[in-house]
C-alpha cells in the first residue's frame, strides 16, 4: 500500500512558533528555576536541598514526548491514533498534578486545625513547621507538573489540531494559559463568590450546536468579533468533544485568543436533564450568546436565551458543511495526511 500524506503547513506553524522559543519560557522559569531552599519529596521525608530539572531541560523534554509520538507514526497506517495517546500521555501529567493537588490540600486542611489549637510546646511548633514545608513543598511540585502538563498540552494542540482537555474534572493552572474548567468546579466557586482557580473572571459568553458541524471559518469569526466588544470573556460550551462545541473549544484555545473554556457537560440525572441545563446557562446570565441550529435542545436554549432578554448570534445547518473552496483551518491536518 502506498501513502499519499503529506503534513499541512498549517499544521506545523504553531509547532515551528513552540520550538523556536529555544529558552525556557516565564512559566518553566517560574515553576523551575527557583527552587525553594528546603523541600520535602515524599511526606515523612526528612527536609533537604533538592535538585529541580533545569527548566528548558523540563520544558524540552515533556514537549519532545508528544512530538515523538506524532513523528513515528505520522505517515504510516498507525497515523489515526497518535492523537488518543498523545492525550494519554498529557493525561498523565494530570492526573499526578492532581493527586498532588489532593495531598495539598489534605495537608492545608490540617494546617488549618493545627492553627485553630496552638499549643506552647516544641512538638507542637516543630509539626507546624514540618508540615507547613511539605505544604508549600507540594505546591512547588504541582506548579512543576502542571507547567509540564501546560506545554505538553500546547504540543498536542498544535500537532492534532484540537486543545487537550481532561476526560474529567478541570485543567487550570498559573500559567497564562486558556483554563478548561468543568461545570461542576465552576458552579461551585460561582456560588462560594470565589474568584479562585475555577472561577475565571469576565463576562459569560455561551456556545451550543450540534455533534454534527464541521464548518469553522464562520463560527472563529463570530467569535473573533464577539471577544473584540468582550476582551475578558470567559466562554461557556454545551461540552461536547466533537461538532460544533470542539469548534468552539478549538477556538479558545489558541494562543492570540486564551479565552477560559467552561464544558456544561450533561451530569445528575432525570429525563430533562439537557433542557434543565439550558435553563441554568441562562441563569449564568451571559452577555451573548452564538447558536447553532441542531436538535431540540438549541431551539429550547434559544427561546429562553431570547426571552432574558440576552444577545444571540445564530448559524442555522445551512451553514454546517465546509464549502469546497473554503481554507484549512489553522493547526488542522490536512485531507491528504488524513487519508491512506
Amino acid at each position: 500500500m502506498t501513502h499519499s500524506r503529506s503534513p499541512s503547513i498549517d499544521r506545523f506553524a504553531d509547532l515551528k512558533q513552540l520550538y523556536a522559543e529555544a529558552i525556557a519560557t516565564p512559566e518553566f522559569q517560574a515553576a523551575f528555576g527557583d527552587p525553594m531552599p528546603l523541600s520535602i519529596v515524599e511526606a515523612g521525608d526528612e527536609p533537604g536541598e533538592h535538585d529541580m530539572p533545569e527548566p528548558i531541560a523540563a520544558q524540552a523534554e515533556c514537549g519532545g514526548i508528544v512530538a515523538a509520538i506524532f513523528d513515528l507514526f505520522t505517515g504510516t497506517r498507525l497515523e489515526p491514533f497518535a492523537p488518543e495517546i498523545a492525550w494519554g500521555i498529557v493525561n498523565s501529567f494530570h492526573f499526578v498534578a492532581g493527586k498532588i493537588e489532593r495531598r495539598e490540600d489534605a495537608i492545608a486542611g490540617e494546617l488549618g486545625e493545627l492553627a485553630r489549637r496552638p499549643e506552647l510546646s516544641e512538638v507542637y511548633a516543630t509539626t507546624l513547621d514540618e508540615k507547613q514545608l511539605l505544604c508549600r513543598s507540594l505546591a512547588e511540585q504541582r506548579d512543576a507538573i502542571e507547567c509540564m502538563r501546560d506545554y505538553a498540552a500546547e504540543m498536542y494542540r498544535a500537532l492534532s489540531g484540537w486543545p487537550w482537555s481532561p476526560a474529567r474534572g478541570s485543567r487550570v493552572s498559573t500559567a497564562s494559559i486558556a483554563s478548561q474548567i468543568a461545570v461542576q468546579d465552576f458552579l461551585r466557586e460561582r456560588q462560594l463568590a470565589a474568584r479562585e482557580r475555577h472561577l475565571p473572571q469576565g463576562p459569560i459568553v455561551v456556545f451550543s450546536g450540534p455533534a454534527q458541524w464541521e464548518n469553522w471559518q464562520p463560527i472563529w469569526t463570530r467569535l473573533d468579533a464577539i471577544k473584540a466588544r468582550v476582551p475578558h470573556m470567559t466562554l461557556v460550551t454545551t461540552g461536547q468533544r466533537k461538532g460544533a462545541d470542539a469548534i468552539a473549544a478549538a477556538w479558545a484555545a489558541r494562543p492570540e485568543n486564551g479565552v477560559p473554556l467552561v464544558a456544561y457537560g450533561l451530569y445528575g440525572s432525570g429525563k430533562k436533564i439537557a433542557f434543565n441545563r439550558n435553563r441554568k446557562l441562562v441563569d449564568l446570565a451571559p452577555a451573548e450568546a452564538l447558536l447553532c441550529e441542531g436538535s431540540g435542545l438549541q431551539a429550547n436554549l434559544y427561546q429562553l436565551l431570547r426571552k432574558a432578554g440576552i444577545p444571540i448570534h445564530a448559524f442555522r445547518k445551512t451553514d454546517a458543511a465546509i464549502p469546497a473552496d473554503a481554507p484549512r483551518r489553522p493547526g488542522a491536518v490536512a485531507p491528504a495526511a488524513r487519508a491512506a
